[in-house]
């Protein structure tokens, strides 16, 4: 199954793959509060997130569950991370996303990587160099 992703545009607002009228329901509701969520909270020059619930839908706990989006991988790079270590940036991230993670239905895993401006750009150096 294809994964789309939809990133985020220094400056811009995030863009999406495909436009929805205002009468449509989302086909991606959690990905859309968690892309609002963390679009507003930690105003991220880029934003990737990916749902890889498909990938986890046979799994004897997702067995029943009301959602189809249960587990993301989620990618973020901001400003705000600056001068934190990864476990403080990650609680950052599951404060924000505290109620979706404890709803029924709701996120049943997600997976971090979050990362400063400067190190998105050591990490762009480093491929180019190899």
């Amino acid at each position: 199954m294809l994964s789309l992703l939809r990133r985020s545009r220094p400056g811009l607002p995030p863009r999406r793959l495909f436009s929805t009228t205002s009468s449509m329901a989302s086909n991606t509701p959690m990905e859309d509060v968690i892309r609002e969520k963390i679009s507003t909270a930690f105003n991220p020059s880029n934003l990737i997130i990916r749902n890889d619930s498909h990938l986890h839908a046979h799994h004897a706990p997702m067995r029943g569950s009301v959602s189809k989006e249960t587990h993301f991988h989620v990618t973020i790079t901001s400003e705000a991370f600056q001068s934190k270590m990864q476990p403080a940036r990650h609680r950052m991230v599951y404060a924000l996303l505290k109620d979706e993670m404890s709803q029924e239905g709701g996120i049943h895993a997600l997976q971090l990587r979050t990362r400063t401006p400067e190190e998105e750009q050591r990490e762009k150096d480093k491929r180019a160099q190899a």
